[in-house]
């Protein structure tokens, strides 16, 4: 965690509180507990056509109405609670975005049934390892990148919705599985390791 707050932080971030924490404390930083990465899984294809801001000021009402991105819960969600949730203010109120979520939580609870173990089956796609990137500017960040090309194929093969190559390679950032923090920033060498 970033310990001078005079230091120069990524760009995108801004001055934003939460986005500041976020990026202090969350992005970038290697997930492997399942439930996280089917969370961010979750709120990246959320944020498809949105800022990340404006995810991460609904994301704790998310956790509350969607059962803590628990896809044991969110599979036996009825008519009744979707209506309830495309009526909540406090989330996107998407009926796609809110139905691929269902969905989602299916498809992610099959891979188990499969005997497939979601971290490995995610992280599969960097071999395991963050990949280290070294930009020395935010414009030197791709969109998306063979490894993200990769995801969102499987993914979409496997019938997850919203999970284009953009969002796959916004979530690779998120969770840690590549190291975007600009060269200049100290999250960048905090979490090359």
């Amino acid at each position: 965690m970033m310990t001078n707050a005079k230091a120069r932080r990524c760009e995108w971030c801004g001055d934003d509180p939460l986005y500041v924490k976020y990026h202090d404390t969350e992005w970038g930083v290697p997930v492997f507990n399942e439930r996280k990465l089917f969370e961010m899984l979750i709120l990246e294809g959320a944020q498809a056509g949105l800022s990340w801001i404006t995810v991460l000021k609904k994301r704790s009402h998310y956790k509350k109405v969607f059962d803590n991105f628990d896809p044991n819960k969110i599979v036996h969600y009825n008519k009744r609670k979707l209506e309830s949730l495309l009526k909540d203010p406090g989330i996107i109120r998407n009926r796609l975005k809110v139905e691929s979520t269902i969905g989602n939580a299916k498809l992610w609870l099959e891979l188990k049934e499969q005997k497939i173990k979601p971290v490995d089956y995610l992280w599969q796609f960097v071999d395991g390892e963050p990949i280290q990137n070294n930009w020395q500017s935010h414009n030197q960040l791709p969109a998306t990148t063979t490894e993200s090309d990769a995801m969102s194929k499987e993914l979409k093969k496997r019938g997850f919705k919203f999970i284009g190559s953009t969002i796959c390679y916004a979530f690779m950032q998120a969770v840690g599985m590549v190291n975007d923090h600009t060269t200049d920033c100290p999250r960048h060498s905090e979490l090359n390791n």
